[in-house]
């Protein structure tokens, strides 16, 4: 049964490998980690910042929407909670992190 797997030979040893690193692997790395940095990081600590200011600016008679979709109108704001006033008899307390974006005076009339 031999006749159908051949035989394996070890080959003779080839030329000793050159230095281990030449350095065009660094450029490669740090190619990728100024990617990363202009593409991921810079832009979601822009946006971290925006955010962070949006909430410290946050006013009793702003116009906000919620993350989770909700539009109303703040009445009042404390440390860590907005109460939002959705209707003219319902009152919603909230994180103030939940707060996604303000909206143009008027906006909740219009809608």
């Amino acid at each position: 049964m031999s006749f159908f797997i051949p035989a394996a030979y070890a080959d003779a040893a080839g030329p000793a490998a050159g230095p281990a690193g030449t350095g065009f692997e660094w450029i490669f790395l740090i190619g990728f980690l100024v990617i990363f940095y202009l593409m991921i990081w810079r832009p979601q600590a822009k946006r971290a910042k925006e955010h962070k200011n949006l909430l410290g600016n946050l006013q009793k008679g702003d116009e906000v929407v919620t993350s989770g979709g909700i539009a109303g109108k703040v009445s009042k704001v404390s440390d860590d909670f907005v109460v939002i006033e959705v209707s003219d008899t319902v009152e919603l307390k909230i994180q103030k992190a939940a707060v996604a974006a303000t909206l143009p005076k008027g906006t909740l009339k219009a809608i």
